[in-house]
């Protein structure tokens, strides 16, 4: 009963539950107006029928007197299905025909009668229960004062009338139960949805977020419901997953520099001479320095992440900003040793943040500069802009050590550095920021050799891959 209980209160249910009875009351009225609309038409046709018969006994009074008109009615209500013939005197006492009485007051009248009236037939027993029956008639007085009733029993539009509503009404029951088992079936149906979506939802509140509201494929409300959710879901299992990888990377690298600090204030407070004192502070204030950059990169990968710049998107200029980035980033490049040259094709434009764009692009190029300068391989650092139908690639490549396949998904989680690269400087957070800068741009990030074939310096270009309005 309970399950009843639970699906009446489905808003589906609830829906087909007004429709059902919105259908049921148009039906209903098309029953009373098609059956009222067949009494009318057969109402109709009974006068025209009748009016006919007044003419033509007219016709014969007129001809042949009163004789032929007792002929022609005595002949005409011997047929079979013969119309109501009615001769009364003037006082409205029936003289003749093949009505053995009528309602009072109804030859009293000339015309149509108003209203049907009640008459008995002659067959009519005085126990048949059937024995009243209804017509409509035609009145019109002779010239001796006599007065003729012509008339149409009612019997078979009525009868024509309550088989028309029978078989209406027996059609809108079937057609009203099958409404209701299918209504049923499809309640059931949408509650059992409902009720696995309940269960994975109740899964996710104990806190496994891999588990994914389920989707039967024919892509409903449903089935677009729960992408939509799992899509939510999957957002934020990555933002826990990043938060758990950042509290775990916090409390390793974090700690070093930190045992670092703490040792330079030792030292600093021990140190008498002024200034190994200063050197000291120096050291301490590098290593604050270093400190703040690493949570300022931290909290700009959260907000980004966290989606709250999403709304300061608008169209920027991306060839300016590369051009303007290598530009400032050039004099740093040649102090490395290396030359930093651009193959940007002008006025290419991208829906996206100006400010973020531009420290994803900083990050890239100082990454290629620190990990090119002072190998092997050429010394050049190349950015290299370019449209493509439905994608615009922004790429940045050097010709340093480079990272091996395997490993290229690792580098871009946050504080994750390669062992020969732990004694270059740098938090492991260039490449997470640049991720999730993409994540928010809708495109995404690839690595890739810059130059598969070189042993020892097969460097590493990077590349964003921002989606256009023609995609």
């Amino acid at each position: 009963m309970s399950r009843f209980r639970v699906l009446f209160k489905s808003t589906a249910v609830r829906l087909s539950a007004l429709y059902i009875l919105l259908f049921a009351l148009c039906a209903a009225t098309l029953v009373f107006y098609v059956t009222a609309m067949s009494e009318r038409l057969l109402t109709g046709q009974i006068r025209d029928a009748v009016q006919q018969e007044v003419n033509q006994v007219k016709r014969a009074y007129d001809v042949g007197g009163l004789n032929l008109l007792l002929r022609t009615m005595e002949r005409r209500a011997r047929q079979p299905g013969a119309n109501l013939y009615v001769i009364a005197s003037p006082s409205g006492d029936i003289l003749a025909g093949n009505v053995a009485s009528v309602q009072p007051g109804v030859l009293g009248e000339s015309g149509w009668t108003e209203l049907p009236f009640i008459y008995e037939r002659y067959t009519d027993s005085g126990t048949d229960p059937e024995r009243r029956h209804l017509a409509i008639a035609n009145i019109f007085l002779l010239d001796n004062g006599l007065r003729i009733l012509i008339g149409r029993d009612l019997g078979e539009p009525e009868r024509f009338r309550v088989l028309v509503r029978q078989a209406l009404m027996l059609a809108l029951a079937i057609m009203g139960l099958g409404a209701l088992v299918i209504w049923f079936g499809i309640g059931r149906n949408a509650l059992k949805r409902i009720d696995r979506m309940t269960e994975a939802s109740r899964k996710i509140m104990a806190g496994d977020l891999s588990q994914r509201l389920p989707a039967g494929g024919s892509g409903d409300e449903f089935d677009r419901m729960s992408a939509s959710l799992n899509a939510m879901l999957e957002r934020i299992e990555k933002l826990n997953e990043g938060l758990r990888q950042v509290s775990d990377n916090i409390a390793h690298d974090l700690k070093t520099p930190l045992t670092r600090l703490r040792n330079k204030a030792a030292d600093a407070l021990d140190n008498a001479d002024s200034e190994g004192r200063r050197v000291a502070l120096e050291g301490i204030i590098g290593e604050s320095d270093q400190l703040i950059r690493t949570f300022n990169a931290l909290l700009m990968i959260s907000r980004v992440e966290a989606g709250s710049v999403a709304a300061e998107m608008t169209g920027v200029d991306l060839s300016t900003i590369v051009a303007d980035t290598a530009e400032l980033y050039e004099p740093v490049a040649e102090e490395a040793g290396l030359a930093l040259t651009t193959d940007i094709e002008p006025d290419v434009e991208v829906q996206g943040n100006r400010e973020l764009i531009g420290q994803a692009i900083f990050n890239l190029i100082d990454n290629a500069v620190k990990y090119a300068s002072g190998c092997p391989g050429k010394q050049a650092v190349v950015l290299k802009l370019s449209r493509t139908p439905g994608a615009v690639h922004l790429a940045v490549a050097d010709h340093g050590p480079g990272i091996p396949a395997h490993q290229r998904t690792e580098v871009i989680k946050r504080f994750f550095r390669l062992d020969e690269s732990r004694s270059k400087p740098g938090t492991g957070l260039g490449l997470a920021l640049v991720e999730a800068v993409m994540e928010l741009h809708g495109g995404r990030l690839e690595l890739s050799d810059t130059d598969p074939t070189s042993p020892d310096a097969r460097g590493l270009t990077v590349t964003m891959i921002f989606p256009t309005q023609e995609q």
